[in-house]
Parts: structure tokens; C-alpha cells; sequence
């Protein structure tokens, strides 16, 4: 059987996170897999995917093969996987447009990108390598803000014919606009702002959709989150920020009671801890009132490696690209979208949006059975 082969545009911590993970799984079945949310999706198993070109603007990348660009600076998360054979991909030089902000050259170098001075490529040249290697699905992980190039990457990857998954909080799979254009042109795309396995939104969509369903008043709640990678050091640029608020805003207030007022909710990345590296420490606070208008409050904190913790998602998001592909679906895929991301174009329940996922999947066991 044919691999998935994949495409990267931005080869940071999360890049390095699903790589490593192919690698470690292929040591492992079925049965001793853990932190996976599905071992196979349709015939595909995490082994099957092959990461066949890769884009970043880092010096200390480009030109590299990506099984040591994983391993470089500013990359900070954790290593469970060190030993990785030779791919044959080098990471080409990408188009910066707005992927870089200018308040990270203030940064030591450890922390921050080192622009490569290498010229930056147009789209024809672009387009043009994904289809030289065969890219299938492309996998978008640029920082949080890169409006610019995020539309320049969507449009090669439509130009190309190729999946496109959006793990960012830039509107692609959620604007009917692009979801047209894709569809028009028979391709798949997943999006947007992929959720984390575990993390800070799926727990605050949890804990909101519990009060919901035992009958407790939500009234006020926020989310802080603090940590040391290259993502929170983005985002300190507030001017950054707007969609990635309203991705995790819009991701709590879909399975709330009744809207809450803006003044009553606040969502989102809170500041920058350099020695957290790639740990993410999210705190969540709800207030409520219960039965005869009893007040109650609960408080939370939660303490992960951000950039594992969304590798397992994106393993099943490249999956169902694949499979989508293999089905001919064209647009934004309402299923995976809605359950792999916070952004979808349509908001579930995330009970609604896993039954909804494994029905996409079961089409498609069904079909190859």
C-alpha cells in the first residue's frame, strides 16, 4: 500500500512532534499504542504517512533534512523519539510575508526565528516542488497571525490539487469563500485551529457543556494559558491576536447554555514564560449558581507539552485528508473539521462531532471491508 505523503509549512515543535510520533508508533501496534485516538482510519495506519517536502524561513533548518531540522533551535519540545533515519526531504526556504513578527528579533537566538537569507520563493516554485514530490495533504503550522501566508499557502495547495489541513487560527475551511474554491476544485480541506488532545479548549468545552447538561447556571468564566515556546513569544504582538481569541472564544461559547456576554468570558493566550519552553499551563476559572440560586465556582489548572498534545489530532486529520481524497469529497469536511478543530465551519457538541466523526470514518471501513 501507497504511504500518505505529506508536506509541512513550518518545521517548529509541532512538526517535530508528529514526525517523532510516526517514528515511535512504527515500533509499536495496535494494542500498545497509547495517545492515539484511532491506531487506523480507513486502511491507513500512523506508519503510512511519509512527509515528503517541507518549508520554513529558519537558517538553522533550511537546507537540512527534516529528521535533524526537528531536532533545531528555536524547537523546544520534548524529544521522545530521537533517533530518526534519514527522510531524503530538505526543508526548502518558504515565503515569509507576515509569518515573522518583527518584535521577535528583540529575542536571543535560542528563543526566537533567525530569518535565512536565502531568496524566498514565488508560488509557481512553490507549487511546482509539492508537485515534484507527490505532496497529497499539507499540513499548515505557520505562527499564529500569518494571514498573508496562510492564503498564499491555500492558494498553492489549490493550484497544486492538494489536501490542505489549517491548524492555525486563520479562517480558510471556516469562510464559505475558500470552502467554495476548494470545493470547486474537488479538494479536501480540514480547519481551522486544530485542537489539542487533551488541552486547555477541549477541558473548558467539557467542563461548559457539563454545567449545560446538569442543569448549572454558567455565568462568568475565563482562560489563561502561559508558556516558553516560539508560539507564546508570537503572540505576545497582541496585534496578532484577534482570530486566535475568537477561535477560542467561539470554540467554549458554541456548547454554552446561553451566550455569555463578552465582559463575562475571556479566552486566550495570557503572556510569555521563557524557562516553560514547550509546557503549557492553562487556568480556567467558571462561576455558576446551582439549584435555588445557590452560587458555586470551580477552578482549574493544567499542565501539558503543548506541541505532543496536538501531534495524535493531526495524525487523524492527515488520515481523513487521505481518505477524503480517496472519496473524491471536495470543501471543508464537516465531520473532521468540527471534531478536530476549534474553528469548524459548523460548531457540535463535541459528542455530536465524535459521533459524526466516526461515521466518516465507517463509510470508509465499510468501502475497503
Amino acid at each position: 500500500m501507497s504511504k500518505i505523503k505529506v508536506g509541512i509549512i513550518g518545521v517548529g515543535n509541532c512538526a517535530s512532534s508528529l514526525i517523532q510520533g510516526i517514528n515511535h508508533y512504527g515500533k509499536t501496534d495496535g494494542e500498545d499504542a497509547i495517545g492515539l485516538m484511532h491506531w487506523k482510519i480507513g486502511r491507513y495506519k500512523p506508519t503510512d504517512i511519509e512527509i515528503v517536502s517541507a518549508f520554513d524561513i529558519d537558517r538553522r533548518k533550511v537546507g537540512l533534512d527534516i529528521n535533524q531540522a526537528i531536532f533545531a533551535k528555536p524547537n523546544c519540545t520534548k524529544i521522545f523519539c530521537p533517533e530518526i533515519a534519514e527522510t531524503g526531504t530538505v526543508v526548502k526556504m518558504g515565503k515569509i510575508l507576515d509569518g515573522f513578527s518583527d518584535h521577535m528579533k528583540d529575542y536571543n537566538d535560542e528563543s526566537t526565528f533567525l530569518p535565512a537569507d536565502e531568496e524566498e520563493p514565488d508560488a509557481k516554485e512553490i507549487i511546482e516542488e509539492l508537485q515534484r514530490t507527490g505532496t497529497e495533504v499539507l499540513m499548515n503550522y505557520l505562527p499564529v497571525g500569518s494571514e498573508q501566508a496562510t492564503r498564499f499557502y491555500a492558494n498553492c495547495a489549490l493550484e497544486a490539487g492538494v489536501a490542505f489541513v489549517n491548524n492555525i487560527p486563520v479562517f480558510i475551511a471556516s469562510d464559505p469563500e475558500w470552502s467554495d474554491r476548494f470545493k470547486a476544485k474537488n479538494i479536501p480541506i480540514i480547519g481551522d485551529d486544530i485542537k489539542a488532545q487533551l488541552g486547555a479548549t477541549i477541558v473548558h468545552r467539557a467542563l461548559t457543556d457539563l454545567f449545560n447538561k446538569r442543569g448549572v447556571k454558567l455565568e462568568r468564566t475565563y482562560q489563561l494559558n502561559t508558556g516558553g515556546n516560539t508560539d507564546f513569544l508570537n503572540m505576545l504582538n497582541q496585534t496578532r491576536l484577534s482570530s486566535k481569541k475568537e477561535s477560542k472564544t467561539e470554540a467554549v461559547q458554541a456548547v454554552t447554555a446561553a451566550r455569555l456576554e463578552k465582559n463575562n468570558i475571556h479566552i486566550g493566550p495570557s503572556d510569555y514564560v521563557a524557562w516553560q519552553k514547550d509546557n503549557k499551563v492553562c487556568f480556567i476559572r467558571m462561576e455558576g449558581k446551582l439549584f435555588g440560586d445557590v452560587p458555586m465556582n470551580i477552578e482549574m489548572r493544567l499542565s501539558v507539552e503543548d506541541s505532543p498534545n496536538s501531534a495524535g489530532v493531526a495524525i487523524d486529520s492527515i488520515r481523513c485528508a487521505k481518505i477524503a481524497l480517496e472519496r473524491k469529497l471536495g470543501g471543508a469536511l464537516t465531520a473532521p473539521s468540527s471534531y478536530f478543530c476549534k474553528h469548524p465551519p459548523i460548531q457540535y457538541t463535541d459528542d455530536k462531532a465524535y459521533q459524526l466523526m466516526e461515521e466518516f470514518i465507517s463509510q470508509d471501513v465499510q468501502a475497503i471491508s
